[in-house]
């Protein structure tokens, strides 16, 4: 059974706004991960980009505060995993959790091998029976749990890069191996290991799985649980850093009124959308700049502006 998530102990803050990585350990959910976030910053608004499933560990983006707004525009696409994978046996859950629904003789290295590259590129998967998708306003793994046969479509996934090694081999065949991926939102690397036993005539599960990456958040940069829980607020990112990826345009003081109060401005940069920072923060070479919006582009009689759809700010007095 999963270990419950350590209790955390509360630790006010006020205007805590920004982005924090966390290295989510194994037998506690990504909800679980962000209640401890919300005690240790004082702070209710909290969300979080990309779940992790309870064996899982790794990299798990927090955005704190009104970066909330932003979770819709984060770019936190590829992701990138190291998974263990043990053959011989399939799980209801497709993880070491679930309970062994088939067995199957495990496969020849040569043979796995041969079948990565059928698994590179946009490929169809159906989801696991227990995964967070909806069957008629029920999460299905609600239904699996109540002894209910789920059933889900196949979706089309993205895989950018599929490869395996430290191959642990046992009568002929291989028991255990990693698989490392680069994925597109939406892939279950759960299921990617199953189908890829399944077209060696093998069977299997995750034992291990690790998020290292999603789009331009590193797990490097995360910190423990435990460092949370003991004052998570001094690694709290500003919340520009949530829209790596995207132009940056700095306003005029004037500017800023106008975004606060929702009016449009030039466009300055290209691109569909761009972070629009403070200009007295931006001037600083030790700063990205404090955010105040996040507009998008039009065009109108004034030419290209920018229309804030996310203020970080309250509107000037």
């Amino acid at each position: 059974m999963p270990a419950s998530s350590p209790k955390p102990t509360k630790r006010p803050s006020k205007g805590a706004d920004g982005v924090l990585l966390v290295d989510k350990p194994a037998g506690v959910s990504s909800h679980d991960v962000v209640s401890v976030a919300r005690r240790a910053l004082g702070e209710k608004r909290i969300g979080h980009g990309g779940t992790l499933d309870p064996f899982a560990t790794g990299l798990l983006v927090l955005l704190v505060g009104r970066a909330t707004r932003l979770l819709q525009y984060v770019n936190d696409d590829p992701k990138v995993y190291e998974a263990v994978v043990r053959f011989g046996a399939e799980t209801d859950t497709e993880d070491l959790l679930g309970a062994v629904t088939r067995e199957a003789p495990l496969p020849t290295r040569d043979a796995l091998l041969a079948a990565v590259p059928s698994l590179i590129g946009a490929i169809s998967q159906v989801p696991p029976s227990y995964s967070a998708k909806r069957i008629n306003g029920e999460r299905a793994y609600a239904l699996a749990r109540a002894g209910v046969e789920v059933q889900l479509a196949p979706v089309t996934v993205q895989i950018h890069a599929l490869s395996l090694s430290t191959f642990e081999e046992r009568d002929g065949g291989v028991a255990h191996c990693v698989m490392h991926v680069e994925c597109g939102g939406g892939t279950y690397v759960r299921s990617l290991a199953r189908d890829l036993a399944r077209a060696v005539g093998s069977a299997a599960h995750l034992t291990a799985l690790r998020r290292h990456r999603a789009g331009v958040f590193h797990l490097a940069r995360a910190i423990s649980l435990e460092q949370l829980q003991a004052g998570g607020s001094t690694n709290l990112a500003p919340a520009v850093d949530a829209l790596e990826g995207y132009p940056h345009q700095v306003l005029t003081v004037e500017e800023v009124v106008k975004i606060g109060r929702g009016i449009d401005v030039e466009a300055r940069v290209e691109g569909r959308f761009a972070a629009l920072l403070d200009p007295a923060s931006a001037a600083s070479a030790a700063s990205a700049g404090q955010l105040v919006a996040f507009g998008e582009r039009r065009t109108s009689e004034q030419g290209d502006r920018f229309q804030p759809r996310v203020v970080m700010r309250e509107p000037a007095a």
